[in-house]
């Protein structure tokens, strides 16, 4: 029977833009497409996970507004729980500014709104959908203290956290400890281990997925985008590169891996397997644009996976 994923985290309404480039500092450019759709990392990531066959329940804040029963409608068509998801009276739901590039690349601002204002009061109040959960999947788009008390909660009841540290801030050793499996992208797993900003080869994603064990994270996963994922736990770094395909917009695409990664493992997929099925969750999303809109059913997934 495939176990309970529990995704704690953001939910936020995007506001897209796409144009031929991103503009640079103090540029106006024209655009050719906008659209709204629901986002937030959390929300993506239980949405993704929910299409993909996954046993789903949602744990956030969104504001009383129209956003905020949008967010919660989507989530609850593709069977996600969203009792846990608590409205917030008199406070905006969070929204994101997105600009996409015709190549694929995005640039993008969070305005947090109730997000911001998910508490470990709430947690408590939550304490039913931990309850038989296989996996806690976690984020870092509600506050911090609030993000460790879902891990210490989801360890409490048996559970594994899956800890997407993004948006890329430090971290303390205590959270990576929390975390079972840490899935940076190559931006994030750099500035965790100190260092600069910067694309990642995969012997470099080791290096540093190394590091970032010996601070108490069991398994690190770095994720390469287009170049796939390297996987450190016990033994040989393992590179599993992604499927080769055209990008139209990137947006999502690490917290469709992250829900891909959930499934996988909830299902009993050993790691590998699971990563595997998580680059092909994330190739596909990158086909097509928007967050929840570009995540992919389970048959699109099937269909690219390596035989």
């Amino acid at each position: 029977m495939t176990g309970h994923i529990v995704v704690v985290g953001s939910l936020n309404m995007d506001l897209v833009g796409c144009a031929p480039r991103l503009p640079v500092a103090g540029e106006t450019i024209t655009g050719h497409t906008f659209f709204d759709a629901p986002g937030g990392k959390g929300a993506n990531q239980a949405y993704a996970a929910a299409k993909l066959g996954g046993r789903v329940s949602m744990v956030g804040r969104v504001g009383s507004d129209d956003f905020g029963r949008r967010m919660r409608a989507n989530l609850e068509q593709v069977g996600c729980d969203s009792s846990g998801v608590l409205v917030l009276q008199g406070c905006p739901s969070g929204i994101a500014l997105i600009f996409v590039a015709d190549d694929g690349h995005n640039s993008i601002m969070v305005l947090p709104g109730a997000n911001g204002r998910l508490t470990e009061a709430d947690l408590e109040g939550s304490r039913e959908h931990f309850e038989g959960a296989a996996y806690v999947l976690l984020q870092l788009e509600t506050p911090l203290r609030t993000v460790a008390a879902a891990a210490r909660a989801a360890r409490r009841v048996g559970a594994r956290v899956i800890l997407d540290p993004a948006p890329a801030q430090p971290l303390s050793d205590e959270l990576l400890c929390l975390a079972e499996v840490l899935t940076p992208n190559e931006t994030e797993a750099a500035i965790l281990a100190g260092l600069p900003p910067r694309r990642l080869d995969p012997v470099q994603a080791a290096d540093i997925a190394r590091q970032l064990r010996r601070r108490g994270a069991p398994i690190v996963i770095v994720k390469l985008g287009d170049q796939g994922c390297v996987l450190v736990s016990d033994g040989e770094p393992r590179y599993l590169p992604a499927p080769a395909v055209q990008a139209l917009d990137t947006t999502a695409a690490g917290d469709i891996f992250n829900a891909g990664l959930a499934v996988g493992l909830s299902e009993g997929m050993d790691l590998a397997a699971a990563c595997q099925f998580a680059n092909c969750a994330a190739a596909v999303s990158v086909t097509r644009r928007g967050a929840q809109p570009s995540a992919p059913s389970r048959a699109e997934v099937e269909r690219i996976l390596p035989c």
